[in-house]
């Protein structure tokens, strides 16, 4: 088995955003991973969920020492990870044949095929290629530099792992109460507090806010500071891990509490802007989120297909029964859709690195948007998935029920979804956001050519035209209005969005192969989700296994009469 070989839109979305050299050396790496994940590292990551870490305060001659004691499983997974296949350093160096830094959908494709295997390591994963960023972009000094050329090592005896410490028991979403304080030490600092909800609290190098003195009572009186494991002699820094968390989900990977006792720190940028800089490591951990529920989904809806066809009842395979069909085909277009919105987040993310201005006001919208509605719509689908299985999916020998509990998380981790709609409105505000993304959107459908597509271009550019109106008035109305209408604003702005992209990946395959695959997945996905129209889901389920087996569909076989129903819009 190969989870690249199981995913129909991979390997044509990547033909559309890499270039052939960036793909050539790819293939190679990603082909192994799709293997090594479905026959080597989802096993592990099975062991791992019911052998959690456990952790050890003390040693026998009574020090404090603070280990986590990991099962071999887990140190497996880890060595995958971070040293096989690199997929914390891959936005940092050269690897796997590139001499220079690959694109950032490299590290994205990898990390999306490696986490259908294991979800919970992937969160330190992205701590560390997020801390790494955040310290290149607003730290310096030799520490510093030492810290990141570590945090993207693959070398097993010289790489660390990075983490993020934020919530604290009052200062979770509200920032400004952050109540952990930070007081001179030399030329570096001592911080004393507690974080409530660190997730990998024995990384190597931390990155957490506290209070400076002198500072107010907002966010401009946090600063931002790396906190190493060691002191630079050596010596075990002064936090204490109090308690490993009981979760739901990620059990593989230790969430715990953390007291800090003057621990020694470093400061990272301007002290009265250390909540901004800490921004850029929660919106990368955001938008790994929206990867990794994207993994989920492709992983569950694997499990549903592979279930329906072995499984028969009433003497036939249950994936032939049109109900069940009608069940899993929205399942596969959300998916879908999801994976079209994360490789464009990555690709505006690479242009918005390189300095374009469009592209940096619409990654820093898309971001909030794909981790709100990817991971809600996750718990959805892999709930959806395992009942496909029915009491088989319910039983934690089956893999269904991890990836219901670990969905669940997509939507606290970095905010909750209510925290990333206001985010949302934030952008909205500040720079107009939802109509860039109108504009973008509607020249991507306004350039797409084949006929075959016309009701549904149709039908997405009236909805564009209302979803700005309707923006414009969310931006006009009283503050509390206008926070109580972003929510389902929110999802409607995604769901056009990917709409818009998958017809834009259907034109890409026509034009490439001849093929009208893509377009019924957006058929389906819009009828599903944008028109509340079943006849078109329906429609589509002519050719259901050409779409989940990626086969080719001819033109003659799509019929241009296909109107969505029409739905109000205003």
């Amino acid at each position: 088995m190969n989870y690249v070989d199981l995913d129909p839109a991979l390997q044509p979305l990547i033909e559309s955003y890499l270039e052939s050299a960036d793909r050539e050396l790819l293939a190679p790496v990603l082909t192994a991973l799709g293997a090594d994940a479905a026959q080597r590292l989802a096993p592990l990551a099975d062991v791992a969920d019911k052998n959690p870490p456990r952790l050890e305060q003390f040693n026998r001659e009574g020090d404090r020492v603070d280990t986590i004691d990991y099962h071999h499983s887990y140190q497996e997974l880890q060595k995958a990870a971070y040293e096989e296949y690199g997929l914390s350093a891959l936005s940092h160096r050269g690897l796997h044949g590139w001499d220079d830094v690959p694109p950032h959908l490299v590290k994205y494709i990898l990390s999306y095929v490696f986490v259908q295997a294991e979800f919970g390591l992937a969160c330190p994963v992205s701590m560390t290629d997020a801390a790494a960023r955040t310290l290149r972009k607003f730290g310096e000094g030799e520490q510093i530099a030492e810290a990141i050329d570590r945090l993207i090592s693959t070398d097993p005896d010289h790489r660390f792992t990075g983490a993020m410490f934020m919530t604290e028991i009052h200062a979770g979403t509200d920032i400004a109460q952050t109540s952990t304080v930070a007081e001179r030490d030399g030329e570096n600092w001592a911080l004393s507090g507690r974080k409530w909800f660190a997730s990998n609290p024995d990384a190597d190098i931390i990155l957490t806010l506290a209070r400076f003195p002198g500072g107010d009572d907002t966010t401009r009186g946090v600063g931002l500071f790396m906190l190493p494991k060691h002191r630079p002699d050596g010596t075990k820094n002064s936090y204490v891990i109090d308690r490993l968390k009981d979760k739901l989900g990620t059990r593989s990977m230790p969430s715990g509490e953390v007291t800090l006792s003057g621990a020694y720190a470093v400061q990272v940028g301007a002290l009265e802007r250390g909540f901004r800089q800490m921004a850029e490591m929660v919106n990368t951990s955001r938008l790994s989120n929206a990867m990794r529920a994207t993994a989920l989904m492709r992983r569950s809806i694997n499990e549903a297909l592979a279930h329906a066809r072995q499984r028969v009842v009433f003497g036939k395979a249950l994936i032939e029964a049109p109900l069940m069909r009608m069940t899993l085909l929205p399942l596969q277009a959300d998916a879908e859709a999801a994976l079209g919105l994360v490789f464009y987040c990555g690709d505006m993310l690479q242009k918005a690195d390189a300095g374009d201005a469009s592209a940096a006001a619409q990654i820093r919208v898309l971001t909030p948007l794909a981790k709100h509605y990817i991971c809600k719509r996750a718990r959805f689908v892999t709930g959806e998935a395992m009942e496909v299985r029915g009491g088989r999916g319910y039983i934690e020998e089956f893999p269904d029920a991890r990836l219901v509990r670990d969905s669940h998380l997509g939507s606290i981790w970095e905010g909750s979804s209510n925290v990333i709609a206001l985010d949302v409105l934030r952008c909205m505000r500040k720079q107009n956001t939802h109509q860039l993304l109108a504009e973008t959107m509607t020249q991507k459908l306004n350039t797409i050519t084949f006929a075959e597509a016309g009701p549904e271009i149709r039908e997405l550019l009236t909805r564009w035209t209302a979803i700005v109106d309707r923006g414009d008035v969310i931006l006009s109305v009283e503050s509390d209005a206008a926070e109580a209408l972003i929510g389902g604003y929110a999802d409607d702005l995604a769901h056009l969005i990917m709409a818009a992209l998958l017809l834009e990946q259907a034109d890409a395959e026509v034009s490439r192969d001849d093929n009208f695959r893509k377009l019924l997945v957006a058929r389906a996905f819009i009828g599903s989700n944008i028109t509340a129209d079943e006849n078109a889901v329906v429609d589509t389920l002519t050719h259901f296994e050409d779409i989940v087996d990626g086969e080719t569909v001819p033109r003659d076989a799509v019929s241009t009469d296909v109107v969505p129903t029409p739905a109000p819009v205003a």
